[in-house]
């Protein structure tokens, strides 16, 4: 037996049976979950800086935008916000460094 104790992709229980194991899941309420989803954005960053690859950039995108939905907000809003703030005050693609202002 191996214990995890972290939030999975919905599908997740499904797989592991198929596959012919067993396993145990809790639903936990939104506010728990919550808390799992920052600890899983945690794992999922430290995965992409490992991997750098992109499944990992997808696994990043998948929590937030599960964040995002606990607080109300639909992927079309995050990413609409998102553009809203990238046409207002640009994006990353400069790699500019502030070093100083005066």
């Amino acid at each position: 037996m191996k214990i995890y104790d972290k939030l999975v992709r919905d599908r997740i229980p499904e797989i592991i049976e198929a596959s012919g194991s067993k396993c145990e899941i809790e639903v936990v309420s939104d506010e728990v979950a919550l808390e799992y989803l920052y600890k899983k954005l945690g794992e999922e960053v430290d995965e992409l800086l490992s991997d750098k690859n992109l499944d990992e950039i997808a696994d990043v995108m998948e929590v937030l935008f599960a964040i995002g939905k606990k607080y109300g907000y639909s992927e079309d809003e995050v990413l609409g916000r998102r553009s809203e703030k990238k046409d207002s005050r640009g994006g990353f693609e400069d790699n500019l460094i502030l070093k100083k202002t005066y």
